[in-house]
Order: structure tokens, then sequence, then C-alpha cells
């Protein structure tokens, strides 16, 4: 008993020890030690180049490939937290490190010239593919996520406002809406004042300027294009701040409000940028048909990097949806006008200064897509030229001002829009082999497969975490294919020639008539198909005639693997060029609001809307309504509290729903119209909150069943081109503007 007692004595002591030593080991906090921390990075700088840099045969390749796969899948379904998607980002930077380190030290004994010229250019291309996956993750592994902050209760102290309306060839039609919303902002109208910049300088617009009375601004020429026509107005107004839109970008009359608040709580702020939504497809989502299914190509952009970007104060001016301080933005020369992406290099320019930029990823603002692919890609040139010349002229990575994380960041921008060549390497690049016999690896098909598959797959798994919502797997392959030559091109002239490049309007608020396939623009796509679809082809060949050799048979099936994702990359990339028609000048926005219709004789249906824009109504009815086409009505439409009346007239009648068209509102109505739908506070916040994340499986199958769809297109327009004796257009047939 004794000896029991005495054991338990010396346990409870042990325990109190340990918990002692536990607690001064605490509170020693070793990390504020700066020998502990130099000493600490220095053994993880030399562990993780010893892991990188240490060869391993076929069979340890391997184990090391299948214990990093396990360990992700481990991870991945333990927690969704910013930790553990931080460790998978590290695999993921582990397995590239180890197949670029491989690639350049054990596969570039390269035997012919033939094999040097074709190896050494897919080498650049990897190089240059890792180099933005590094910065990608740099980015956008830890978005900031800021919050709105509030403004002081006293509207006394607000500051005061100039939005500008920037236009030059935009309709009217497109141009009024924007107007509207602006009168529509929750700001006292003493402190808020409304320019329309027309560089068209059209007579109506100035009437119609003065009709709802807001400003209107023309200079004599149109020098430096968009940043000429803000530095112009600059000094015919006196607000404070000054946010800016585009003049097809409709902002929310939340705008201001929820913008300015950081701007009094961080003075040394000159600029805060929102998303830019679309409430209408971009080319690619209409002519494939997944709007609304499949994340767009901006979504990446302004759903995660710049949320990245913000976390080390290196947000990019994007032209629109944004907010400025009259006194940084004067103070480094207004506008830049060196670049036809003046804005990116605006935002620049006041990080050197020493000022801050933010971003708020809540969507107070919406717009219009480009309506056909030719003017998508017009200004996706725009935007890859302007990236070229702040790259070439005014490169992040030198000059003084900024932080190491804001070179990367804005470095990461610009060399994102050199992917022309590279994405048009990897396209081809397999057919060095299949047509030519070259070895563009001096390594068995094995150990390329063990090196280069952790690569691939770490990187889709860990970007499909960090991008699900934003870009779903593969589809990046898409968007990079329909471009890549087009602004190949520009990209590499720019780096040449920086000044030769001239700024070009993306014109708005079109309408297609008829669909018709766009064999111009889809030459390129249609060549590259056709090449891997031989390249297919020659490998089934080898394949069959090289059966007794394992190694050519392996090395042949992996290459038509690489084929066969470039056939359906390159097909998808066909289907893109079948335009669709859109025949609405004003597309309508899906949206359930409060409604009650008023029927002749003098009572009211309690209904809501399906959808709406700025001529009409889509109408949910409870039940059916005695009503016929062409009947005149009025319909109510409500805002929490808030009636507006807008007379209409019934174009469309469907058991439960109905279609209206506004009739002749005045300018009241169509300013109330306005405030009821397209400025609501929150009408963009379900749409940017909706759709699927990312699956791969998924949207592999997905991606399928369009390069299906557009050999089929391609197939179809072949025949008609051919048996039906039609020309080929080389021209697609002039967008229709919009009308007012």
């Amino acid at each position: 008993m004794a000896k029991q007692k005495a054991l338990s004595t010396t346990d409870s002591g042990v325990e109190r020890g340990a918990r002692k030593l536990a607690n001064w080991l605490v509170g020693l906090s070793l990390w504020d030690y700066r020998l502990v921390r130099i000493l600490t990075l220095l053994i993880s700088a030399l562990l993780f180049v010893a892991v990188v840099s240490t060869p391993l045969d076929l069979e340890y390749q391997i184990l090391f490939a299948l214990t990093s796969f396990a360990l992700a899948m481990l991870l991945g379904r333990l927690s969704e937290g910013r930790l553990v998607t931080l460790v998978l980002v590290v695999i993921s930077v582990v397995a590239s490190l180890r197949y670029m380190y491989w690639r350049i030290t054990a596969t570039l004994g390269f035997e012919t010239w033939l094999d040097m010229g074709f190896g050494y250019g897919l080498l650049l291309a990897e190089i240059y593919a890792l180099l933005v996956l590094l910065f990608s993750y740099f980015q956008s592994a830890w978005p900031l996520r800021r919050k709105p902050a509030m403004m002081p209760p006293d509207t006394g102290s607000w500051p005061s406002i100039d939005i500008y309306i920037p236009t030059y060839n935009e309709s009217l039609s497109v141009v009024r809406q924007t107007v509207f919303a602006a009168l529509s902002q929750d700001w006292p109208m003493d402190k808020l004042n409304i320019y329309v910049l027309d560089d068209g300088r059209r007579e109506e617009f100035r009437s119609f300027c003065a009709s709802v009375g807001v400003g209107y601004l023309t200079r004599p020429d149109n020098k430096h294009a968009k940043a000429g026509n803000i530095n112009s107005a600059l000094p015919k107004t006196h607000g404070q701040y000054i946010a800016i839109f585009d003049c097809d970008h409709v902002p929310t009359r939340s705008f201001l409000q929820v913008c300015v608040g950081w701007f009094l709580k961080d003075q040394k702020l000159a600029m805060l940028q929102t998303p830019h939504v679309f409430f209408s497809p971009d080319p690619l989502e209409k002519n494939l048909d997944v709007f609304g299914k499949v994340p767009n190509e901006g979504r990446l952009f302004y759903g995660l990097t710049q949320d990245g970007n913000d976390l080390w104060n290196a947000t990019f001016f994007c032209g629109s949806c944004a907010v400025l301080k009259r006194e940084p933005l004067l103070e480094v020369g207004g506008m830049a006008v060196e670049s036809v992406t003046e804005d990116a290099l605006t935002a620049l320019k006041m990080n050197r200064a020493g000022y801050n930029t933010a971003y708020l990823a809540i969507p107070l603002a919406a717009g219009l897509a480009t309506e056909s692919l030719s003017r998508h890609i017009g200004q996706r040139i725009r935007w890859a030229r302007g990236m070229a010349q702040i790259f070439r002229s005014h490169n992040p990575f030198l000059g003084r001002g900024l932080t190491l994380s804001q070179r990367i960041c804005y470095a990461s921008a610009a060399l994102h829009f050199f992917y022309g060549l590279p994405r048009l390497v990897f396209l081809t690049a397999p057919l060095a082999y299949l047509f030519f016999g070259a070895h563009v690896f001096q390594a068995s098909a094995l150990m390329i497969a063990a090196y280069v598959l952790p690569h691939i797959v770490h990187a889709y798994v860990t970007g499909s975490r960090i991008q699900g919502r934003f870009r779903h797997s593969f589809w990046n392959e898409v968007y990079e294919s329909v471009l890549a030559w087009y602004i190949m091109r520009p990209t590499l002239a720019t780096l040449i020639a920086p000044n030769s490049a001239t700024f070009n309007v993306t014109a708005k608020g079109g309408t297609i008539e008829k669909s018709y396939f766009d064999w111009a623009l889809s030459r390129p796509y249609i060549i590259l198909l056709v090449l891997n679809l031989a390249g297919m082809m020659i490998g089934a060949w080898q394949v069959i005639h090289n059966m007794n050799d394992a190694g050519l048979v392996f090395t042949a099936l992996i290459n038509m693997a690489w084929t066969l994702h470039n056939v359906v990359i390159c097909s998808a990339s066909v289907a893109v060029a079948g335009e669709q028609r859109q025949i609405r000048a004003s597309p309508r926005v899906g949206a359930t609001l409060t409604a009650t219709l008023h029927l002749p004789g003098g009572y009211g249906v309690a209904c809501q809307t399906s959808d709406f824009s700025q001529d009409g109504l889509g109408v949910a009815l409870p039940d059916s309504v005695p009503v016929q086409v062409g009947d005149s009505l009025q319909v109510s439409i409500f805002r929490d509290d808030v009636e507006g009346i807008f007379p209409a007239t019934v174009v469309f009648v469907s058991d439960q729903r109905l279609g209206l068209r506004f009739k002749d509102l005045t300018l009241a109505q169509q300013v109330e119209l306005s405030q009821m739908t397209f400025a609501r506070a929150d009408i963009w916040t379900d749409p940017w909150n909706e759709g699927e994340p990312d699956t791969p499986l998924v949207a592999g199958r997905q991606l399928g069943q369009v390069a299906i769809h557009g050999f089929k297109v391609l197939l179809r327009e072949s025949l008609w081109a051919v048996v039906g004796g039609r020309r080929w257009r080389r021209r697609a047939p002039k967008a229709q503007e919009a009308v007012s």
C-alpha cells in the first residue's frame, strides 16, 4: 500500500513536472528569436532542395508519386481549411519542381538537331507554364476576403463623388441604363455629380443628359482614347473621389456606400476595385450553351485572383466598377496613357508611389459581355498588347516603390498574356514524335510518366481545390486555345516595339440576326484539329507496326494520349466558332421579384417576375389570367416597401407565364424602373454565389460533350459548304447595333 502511494506520488510529480516543462517551452516563444527563425528557415530550405533534387530510380519515383497522391487525397478529405490547402500547394510545388529539375538535368541529351529544336522549344514552354503556376499559387492560395467598411452615420461628413461614364460609339440605349442607375445611388445628392464623357460628341447624348440632369463633357479630339477622355474631365470636375463605370456597366444603388467606407478607414487608399459581372453570355458561353453552368473566362480573375492580389496590396484597377481618390490619381499624372491597358498601369503607378489599392469581391455592378467571337478576340488582343507594354516598358521587377509580393502579382498578370506561343507548342508537341520521330525527352516512356504525372495531377487537384468555384478543370485550356493564335503575334510584336499598340474600343449592345459558322476565325483551330487527328492515326499505325517492342508501343501510346487531349481541346475551340444568333438587343436577367398585375376591370393579381430587361418583364402567375397578346395593363414591381407602377403591353401568353413589354415610359419611370431592377442592392449577389463546384470527372465529361458538338458542327458546315455549294464565310456578318 505504501509502495502504491509512493508510486502515485511519483506519477503526479512527473505529470506536474511535464506540465511545467511544457509551459516553460511555450513561454519561451522560441519563434521570437531571430536565430531560431533563421535556423528553421534554413533547415526547411535545405530539406526542400533535397526533396526536389534527389534523383530516384524508376521504382522509387513511382513510389514517391503514389505516396504523394495518397497524401493529397487524404488531406483533401480531412478538411476544407486553408492550412490544408497550403500543404497541398507545397506538395504540388515539390512535384512540379522535381519534374522540372529532372527535365533539365536528365532529359536534354539530344542526339540530332531535330530533337534539339523540338526539345528545347517544349522545355521553354514548360518553364513558362511552371512559372505561371507558381505565381498563381502565390496570388490565390490565401485570398484576403475583405469586408465592407461602414460609413459614418452623419451623411454631412461623407465626401463628394464624381461619377464618370465614358463613351465613344455605344448607342444611347446602352448608356441610358447606366445613367439611370447612377441617378439611383444612395448618396447625398448635394455631394454627387454624374458626368457622361462623350468622345463621340453626339447631340443626342447632350440632349439626353440635359433632360435627366447629369453633366455632359466632351473634348476636341480623341487622343489617348479612354484614358485621355478621363484625363480631360479631371480638371473640369471637383469631387474628392471618382467612380468610373464603362457605359454598359450598371451599378447597384448601394455601390458608393459599400465602397467608399474603406477610403475613410485607410487614408493611403487610392483605388478600390469591385468585380466585373456580366448579365449577358460571352461568345464562349453562348456558342457552347454553358452560360450559368461553367464559370466564364473572367470569373477566376474577379472571383479569386484579385482577392489574392488584395492580400499583397496589389489590386489592379480594371477600368470600370471602381472608385479612385482624386489626389493620388493626380499625383501619378492622371490615367496612364503609355499603355492601351491604362487601368492596370495606373494602379501600378499608384502602388509605386506608396499608395494602397483594395478589392471588394462583392458584385455591385453588371454589364454586357462581348456579343461575337470576333469582338471577344479583339478585346483580348488589346488586353494582351497592353500587358505586354507594361512588361516591356514598366517592368514590375525593375524600378523602385514596389514590394517583392507586389512585383510578383503584377508580373504574373503581365506574363499571363504571353500564353499564346506556349499553348500552341503544347497543342503540337506530341506531333514531333508521331510525324518526325523526334525525341523531345531523352528518357524512357515509363520514367517520363513517373515524373510528369505527379506534376500534372497535383496541379489539377490543387487548382481544383483553390479555383473550383471560379474555374472548372480543363476549361482553361479551351479559353487559351481559342485565343492563342490571335494574341501570340501582337504580344511578341509589342515586346519588340512597345509603342506600336493602339487602343480599340470594344463595341457592346449589338445583335446577331442569324446563326453562322465563322470559317475565318476557326481556321487555326481546324488546322490544329486536323493535324492532331492525323497524329492519332499515325500513332495507331505505329502501335500496330511495333507490337513486339513494348518500349516503342508505350512511347506511341503516351504521345497518342497527349494528342487525344489536344483533339478534345481543338474540337471544343472549333465549336466556339459556331456563332448562335442573338436577337435581343436588351438581354434578359433572370430574377424573382415580387410583382402585381393590374388587369383591366380594376383587380390585381399577385405574382413574381421570372426575368427582366430594360424593355420588358417575364411574369410567373399562380393561375392563368384572362389576358391576350396585345392587351394593355399595368404592372407593379416592389423593392421592400417601395412600389413602382409601369404601363405595359402583353406580348406573350402561355399557361401561367406572361411576357410584357413596357410601354411609353417617361424618364422618371425609366429611372424608377432601374431602381426596381438593375440597381437593386442585392440583384447580382445570387448569380455571383451560384454555380456548381468543380469536379474534374464531371468537367472532363462536359468538355468531351462540347468536343463532340464541335465535330458535329464542323462536319455539318463542311457538308453545307461543299455539297450545297455555299461560299465559306471569310467574314462574320456585321453585328447589328442596338437601337433605342
